[in-house]
Formats: structure tokens, sequence, C-alpha cells
């Protein structure tokens, strides 16, 4: 027999916005519920050093900072359900009906979406074929498998120069691309890459394909091509890292509430 959860406030989601909403209701003794979602601690449970949050002279790793925050939520009267949202009931208005993955029903007077973001993917029929034999979207999970190996790196934000300088530590060679002429990334996080050894970048460049052998088939190359000329070339890779970004996690909010072309508010 399912279980329903009744409370005033039900927050979805448990990355850093999800938890400092429940720490703050819970000090106004509203008794929150929070679902942590499918990724419980959010991106920065990904993240290896985290350097620009206040309060930390030196580097802190992401997951104990996340578990920090999940213990803080806890001790001021948040209750966490290890639950993921599947359906949403805005429409009819409050009290607001949620269902979760596990079956159980969430009745809330008020909902906090706190859902974050999900990975961006290049849009590639053979990314998705070759999705853990050698094309991933996180080099903290998967970064060991290429030890002594060249890899690839997608993308020039923040994300991309973090992946591969963290990649650096396993593999022989990263090799980012980029398809503009600058890089996005904080300065230090780029004089850091340029500074690195084991790094080089392509300018100009996009992803056209990613080719495989083997059986079973995995990541051999990726097929690139020069925006400034046209021209293409096949970069021999034992495996590449998308860092191109992220997308709202909304999706089970379409039509429920007001979503710009983006599906944020």
């Amino acid at each position: 027999m399912s279980e329903t959860i009744t409370t005033d406030l039900l927050v979805i989601g448990a990355g850093p916005a999800g938890y400092t909403a429940a720490i703050y209701a819970a000090r106004a003794n509203l008794a929150p519920v929070l679902v942590a979602g499918l990724q419980p601690g959010g991106q920065l449970t990904i993240t290896t050093d985290v350097e620009n949050y206040p309060g930390f002279a030196e580097a802190v790793q992401g997951p104990w900072l996340m578990e920090q925050m999940a213990a803080q939520a806890q001790n001021v009267g948040t209750r966490i359900e290890y639950d993921i949202i599947t359906s949403v009931d805005f429409k009819s208005g409050s009290p607001f009906r949620l269902r979760g993955d596990s079956g159980t029903e969430y009745v809330a007077k008020s909902v906090i979406i706190a859902t974050g973001a999900q990975a961006k993917w290049l849009g590639l029929p053979s990314e998705k074929t070759l999705q853990g034999a050698g094309v991933s979207a996180c080099a903290t999970c998967d970064g060991f498998f290429y030890r002594g190996k060249n890899v690839v790196v997608v993308g020039g934000g923040n994300t991309a120069v973090e992946e591969a300088l963290y990649l650096t530590h396993h593999a022989a060679h990263v090799t980012l691309v980029h398809r503009r002429d600058t890089l996005r990334a904080e300065k230090i996080l780029q004089d850091r890459f340029f500074k690195n050894p084991k790094t080089s970048i392509l300018w100009n460049t996009t992803v056209e394909d990613i080719l495989a052998s083997g059986t079973p088939p995995t990541v051999s190359a990726i097929r690139v091509r020069n925006t400034q000329d046209g021209t293409t070339q096949d970069v021999p890779a034992d495996g590449i890292f998308i860092a191109i970004g992220h997308a709202p996690t909304t999706d089970i909010f379409q039509g429920q509430v007001t979503l710009d072309a983006e599906r944020v508010y």
C-alpha cells in the first residue's frame, strides 16, 4: 500500500538551492519535506575541488560539502525522502499533489522547485549508442577508466576546463575541443589549463561524429570540423567527455507551470 506524506512545504531537489530552502523553512517551523531526486547532492557530488564557496580558505571536496548541507538541513528539522518525483498536479491548486517513483503521494500546501539541471549532449546518434563505451559527461565518475589513455573534452566553459584538468590526473593527454577562438572559463582555470603539459586545444572546432572500433565497439576517434575552413579530421581518442553546459531539469513541470523557451521560469 502506497504511503501519503502531507506537509506544509515540499522541496524538490537536493542541491545547494534545495538544501538552503529547506534550512530556512525548517528554521521557520514549517517542518519541510525534501525529495532528493535522481542525484542527491546535485552537481557538486560529481565535482572534486570547490574553490569558490565562501568560508573555506582551501578547496573543499564537493561531495563532502553536500554531506554537510544535508546534515544541517536534517539537524534543523528537514525530513529528507530519497525518492524521485515523477508526476505533479499543480493545476488543481493547493494542496498540491505529487507522486514519487516509490509510489508515495506527496500532498503539500506549497512547493519549491529546486531540481537544478542535467548535462547537455551533442545530439549525435553515435553519442547515444556509445554512452558507457567511451562517451561520458562526468570526468570524476569515469576518469579512472582512462588511466594512461588519450581523451577529448568538448566545451569551453568552467565545466569543460575543470573536467580537462581533472582528467590530466589519469589520462596521458587531454585535448579540449572548442567551437570558438576564446575560452569562457574563469581566467585562473585557463591559466592552469595552458600551463599543463598534458593538455592541448583545438580552436574553432566542432564534433561531427564519434567513431568506434572493436567488439563490443568502443570509442576510437572523433571526427571534427574546423568552423573556419570546413576541413575535417579524425582525432584518435579512447574517450570523449561532453561538457557543453546544462539544461534545466523541468520536463515534469511542462503544462503545470509557466516555462520560457529554455524550460525555466
